[in-house]
């Protein structure tokens, strides 16, 4: 058709955004749980009127009624099994005592990270946690963010900035370690145990539980914030993936709490994994403003939350900085130490949208840690400058990156133009210029090395402008005005093939979607770029408010938990895929407790998504961070270095002499 020009390289990258939204499953913080637990119990407040039990609280549309059995009844019927609780340092401890280190802190501080046995000795001095009395309790730790925070409440979670502050304010029974097996944290819970029937879980909370006002956590917050979630009415963008398969969550005592499966699912360790909110805050506010975001209170609450977790917010600056500090009352409760106190006493979020600031606030000082994109690991990482005060390391990571279409739009309705848009790209180009050769190809959600992935790996699409126009041609979009851009009548009026694809404001990926720009106007389809910021673009992305974008997500721990984004009607499933079969296998995987067999449901899911290509999937993001050299624990997991247990919790700076 005419339609093709010489191809023009899309610039030098330069950026690569941090803010990737990742699928939810709560970390703990790791900050060492130990045995002695004052008594507290859940008092009324003295000036709230009586409330009623968290079971019965009103609301619009949630749950079915369920009246739960008495406890004295489970107990005599129910067969037990215990289920682990953890102390994630007390566990990263046991396996680095196991491992010598490879080299002394002071060898490792003088190396340049150019190869694999480099990056290991790194990790391998670096990564240790601190000898008694060797960490500085007085430090503050400057982490960067790409994006500031859309909301404080850990319910309403969607975004890595999000994860990663209410990661450490908010409150939560259970956690996973590095090998995405999951746990109670030893933190918050004293026992855990699941019936032998898979139908019940039941957990008893410590007693030595305070919130950030000084009131008592109690098993009420954790069965009142299950009805928040399940309300429809109340915009929660991921939690409710999971929570909605359950039947009842009940209170028995301030301690006690019962949840009751629908079915013995093999996702029902997950779906217990919720954040959890003070009921004692909520329960008043819910009801006139299910937004929990827009009434004056709520907004006060934005910006001074609640805090369970070890750090509380202390002070923010939209679009600039957001502050946390160690709470004194998580780790001492009515004058006795319970818990060990966190390794940092303020943590201080610096939001940086622009990568090339945020490498030169790391080589002065001014933060701590960022992820580096590929220009800057190859590049710009590599002098005495930057290792001056800095060293830097990689590992896996489980995060992938994609276009996503949405399917509303006429464009991208049918597979035939969604499969054309990936044969467009030049994969290539992208992997060996853009990426600089550091990431793998992606061809779909589930990573290649994980066990819910495909035995037959699908082949990652490269660019085949041929096949690509062929496509274009079947489905209808052909230059019927010899203006050389491909049209066609929808509605009895003819529609170029335009559309618009959002951006963040990150170098990086917009020189991936300027090279699709590029690589499309060849075969007649224009593409307009447009940069937003961070917080604009998850908005957007949320309410279907787009025609493409390009975005990230970090797997879960389950594949289950990916339902939300590819289950029709789903609120992460941001461009409105439908497939019946793909709903009916997601149904199927949480029911089959056999992981072979699951894995064959998830494979399957995989295949029909490759067929489809709701997203063009591009690449696996491995992870490649720089760090002060002050800075220790460092170690990682599928998902990174941060979002699991200990994660963050096992970062520290040591003493100085």
């Amino acid at each position: 058709m005419g339609f093709r020009r010489a191809d023009e390289g899309p610039g030098s990258p330069a950026g690569l955004l941090q803010a990737v939204l990742l699928l939810l499953c709560l970390a703990g913080t790791g900050c060492g749980g130990k045995p002695a637990e004052p008594l507290l119990t859940a008092e009324p407040e003295a000036a709230a009127p009586q409330q009623p039990p968290a079971d019965s609280t009103p609301e619009a549309e949630t749950v079915a009624p369920f009246e739960p059995p008495a406890l004295a009844d489970l107990e005599r019927s129910v067969t037990w099994i215990d289920r682990p609780v953890r102390d994630a340092l007390d566990v990263l401890r046991e396996q680095q005592a196991a491992q010598p280190p490879l080299c002394t802190t002071a060898e490792a501080l003088t190396l340049t990270n150019n190869s694999a046995g480099a990056n290991a000795k790194i990790l391998s001095a670096l990564g240790r946690l601190p000898d008694p009395g060797q960490a500085d309790l007085e430090a503050r730790i400057d982490r960067h963010v790409a994006g500031d925070l859309g909301s404080t409440n850990p319910i309403l979670i969607s975004s890595s900035a999000e994860f990663d502050i209410l990661g450490l304010t908010g409150f939560g029974l259970f956690s996973f370690g590095r090998d995405l097996e999951p746990f109670a944290s030893a933190e918050t819970v004293s026992s855990w145990q699941t019936s032998a029937d898979g139908l019940l879980d039941k957990v008893v909370l410590r007693t030595d539980l305070v919130w950030s006002d000084g009131r008592p956590i109690s098993a009420l917050d954790v069965a009142f914030t299950y009805r928040v979630i399940m309300d429809p009415r109340v915009p929660v963008p991921a939690v409710r993936s999971g929570t909605d398969q359950m039947r009842s969550v009940h209170a028995y005592d301030d301690r006690t709490v019962v949840f009751f499966h629908k079915e013995p699912l093999a996702t029902n360790v997950w779906n217990i994994n919720f954040p959890v909110l003070p009921r004692h805050i909520y329960a008043e506010t819910w009801e006139q403003d299910p937004t929990l975001k827009d009434s004056p209170r709520h907004v006060a609450l934005e910006e001074k939350p609640v805090s369970g977790g070890p750090y509380e917010i202390v002070s923010r600056k939209r679009g600039q900085e957001i502050v946390l500090r160690r709470r004194s009352s998580w780790s001492t409760v009515r004058g006795r130490t319970v818990r060990d106190e966190p390794f940092f006493k303020d943590v201080r979020f610096r939001i940086v949208e622009d990568p090339n600031t945020a490498l030169l606030a790391l080589k002065s000082g001014d933060i701590d840690e960022m992820i580096l994109q590929p220009e800057q690991w190859t590049t710009q990482t590599v002098d005495d400058e930057y290792y001056r005060l800095n060293t830097k390391a990689t590992a896996p990571e489980w995060v992938s990156f994609h276009f996503a279409w949405n399917i509303a739009e006429p464009f991208f309705a049918d597979r035939r133009v969604r499969r054309a848009m990936s044969y467009a790209l030049d994969h290539d180009r992208m992997l060996e210029k853009i990426c600089l050769g550091m990431y793998e190809p992606c061809a779909g959600p589930f990573p290649p090395d994980s066990w819910m992935a495909p035995a037959r790996k699908p082949e990652p699409y490269k660019q085949d402008l041929d096949k690509a126009e062929a496509l274009l041609d079947e489905a209808g979009w052909i230059d019927r005005d010899n203006d050389g851009i491909r049209d066609k009548e929808i509605g009895g009026r003819l529609v170029p093939f335009e559309f618009t694809m959002l951006v963040n404001q990150q170098p990086f990926r917009i020189a991936i979607c300027t090279l699709l720009k590029e690589n499309l106007e060849q075969i007649g389809v224009l593409v307009n770029v447009r940069p937003v910021e961070v917080t604009t673009l998850q908005d957007m992305m949320q309410k279907r408010n787009f025609q493409a974008c390009i975005s990230a997500w970090g797997s879960g721990t389950d594949p289950d938990t990916s339902e939300n984004i590819w289950k029709t009607g789903e609120m992460r499933n941001y461009c409105g895929y439908s497939n019946p079969e793909v709903d009916r296998l997601y149904a199927e995987g949480r029911r089959e407790l056999d992981r072979g067999r699951r894995a064959e449901k998830y494979a399957r899911i995989q295949e029909i998504l490759y067929e489809d290509q709701p997203y063009t999937w591009l690449f696996w993001r491995n992870s490649f961070y720089g760090f002060s050299k002050e800075l220790r624990g460092y170690v990682f997991s599928p998902r990174g270095p941060y979002h699991y247990s200990p994660g963050f919790g096992s970062l520290w700076k040591p003493r100085q002499e």
